[in-house]
């Protein structure tokens, strides 16, 4: 029985992340980017530069550097070092191509979601901020689509509860540590009648009151230790990625040739001469969508939050999370591994990637290790953070801002975080991408509905600013 169940799970999952919401994503960040004359070209060094200068005078909870951390928290995750070796694994180093073509037009998607969400967020009396994808589906399409909002709503706090969130997330953590501090499970502890590492248990009694002392100061304190762990780990895995590439400086042209016709050609370990092209493409644009999350509609929950009169502005802030997500941070991952060659060595995920970093960083082995660890351990918890927000701001909508539920929520979230490293996850991997693809869904018809919104706004504010120096 329970064997069917998962084994209709990893059907449906492979049903709903197949090629029509691929093709779906794709189409609308065509389109926008089509529509927008290459903005996210034209206006890079514009959104760069918003994204380190908070607006001043502008309604919110936070900062717009504030919202992007806790938008990136929950984006920069085990997705850009496990997700990464994974399609590369699969299909091949053009995987990494089409992961960084998917994220360019996903930055025009990831601009339409922040401007949206702005637009149409709602304030109340209490200056408390609501928005997303439910409120620009209710406010922009029409009170009759509410419904397609509460199905987003719906799907939203599923995933933060039970799926990517936390359990997924707290198992990464927690197998993390244990590999690298008692990967012989010499000190073992019974528990729920399975015998567990001390180092498991000691792990997730400090992760549990972590996210505790954090999620229950709620946006606030979620974005100010994001906004200090988030470029911390960033920029701390980045150095080591960039150290790996300059040391290794020669095998770079070579790597960069075969990631470029591998994408094309696809690869021998991606299973025969037909349809190679198609794995690397469908692997490297999959994870790169499941990675920065553009079109799913999770970050503009974060970016309504933002302090901002300029729905424009917020729009370009938020787009420079998917440049960081996958334009760097990912392709800094792709590279380190390509360059090594520890994809083709019959590793599996983080094994890869831990590979390329004892063999291409100048370290003994136990110092690559234990880095790679630390920022697995920082990506996975901040991710744990950016969901807890999105899934509590997904509650207040289904419930009508019940301050009850959202509190309820709160614990319930805590107490997944505490149980999460006994549980059996591969059926919560499979649950947790249906349940974000299918929050996809919902947002993807709204964009494309108002996308006519988005054109318009961005031309009435780059005429109203065309004299202004940003």
């Amino acid at each position: 029985m329970f064997t069917q169940i998962n084994n209709f799970i990893t059907w449906f999952d492979g049903v709903v992340w197949g090629l029509p919401l691929i093709i779906l994503i794709l189409f609308t960040g065509i389109l926008l980017t089509t529509r927008l004359g290459l903005l996210q070209v034209r206006h890079l060094g514009k959104a760069l530069k918003f994204m380190v200068k908070n607006e001043e005078g502008g309604d919110g909870e936070v900062t717009s550097f504030g919202a992007l951390c806790t938008a990136l928290s929950a984006t920069i995750g085990t997705g850009n070092i496990v997700g990464v070796a994974t399609a590369i694994a699969a299909g091949g180093p053009g995987a990494l191509f089409w992961m960084i073509v998917a994220a360019f037009f996903g930055m025009a998607t990831k601009y339409a979601e922040g401007l949206l969400a702005i637009k149409y967020r709602t304030i109340d009396k209490e200056s408390h901020v609501l928005g997303g994808p439910f409120y620009y589906i209710e406010n922009g399409m029409g009170k009759q689509w509410r419904w397609l909002a509460k199905i987003f709503a719906f799907f939203g706090a599923g995933v933060g509860l039970f799926g990517i969130g936390t359990f997924t997330q707290v198992n990464g953590i927690s197998s993390a540590v244990t590999n690298f501090f008692d990967p012989d499970k010499a000190h073992t502890v019974a528990l729920f009648g399975n015998t567990y590492s001390w180092a498991t248990v000691v792990a997730c009694l400090i992760l549990t009151v972590c996210v505790g002392l954090v999620v229950l100061g709620g946006i606030q304190r979620i974005a100010k230790v994001s906004q200090i762990v988030v470029p911390f780990m960033a920029v701390l895995y980045v150095a080591l990625a960039l150290i790996i590439v300059i040391t290794n400086i020669t095998a770079v042209p070579a790597a960069i040739v075969t990631i470029v016709k591998s994408a094309f050609t696809g690869s021998a370990l991606a299973g025969g001469a037909m349809g190679t092209m198609v794995v690397a493409m469908q692997k490297g644009i999959a994870r790169g969508i499941f990675s920065n999350e553009s079109g799913l509609g999770s970050a503009p929950i974060a970016a309504a939050a933002a302090q901002t009169k300029e729905p424009v502005r917020q729009g370009l802030v938020s787009m420079t999370g998917t440049f960081i997500d996958t334009i760097v941070i990912c392709t800094m991952t792709g590279l380190s591994i390509v360059i090594t060659e520890t994809w083709n060595t019959g590793l599996e995920g983080v094994a890869i990637t831990t590979a390329a970093f004892q063999k291409g960083l100048p370290f003994p082995p136990v110092v690559a290790s234990f880095s790679l660890m630390l920022c697995l351990v920082f990506f996975a918890f901040t991710t744990i953070l950016g969901w807890d927000y999105y899934g509590e701001r997904c509650l207040e909508y289904l419930f009508n801002r019940n301050k009850a539920a959202v509190a309820t929520y709160r614990w319930l979230y805590i107490i997944c975080v505490f149980i999460g490293p006994y549980m059996t996850v591969a059926a919560v991997w499979n649950i947790a991408d249906i349940f974000n693809a299918l929050m996809a869904f919902p947002n993807l018809i709204a964009l494309l509905a108002l996308s006519g919104v988005v054109v318009r706004e961005t031309k009435d504010f780059f005429k109203r600013h065309k004299n202004y120096e940003f």
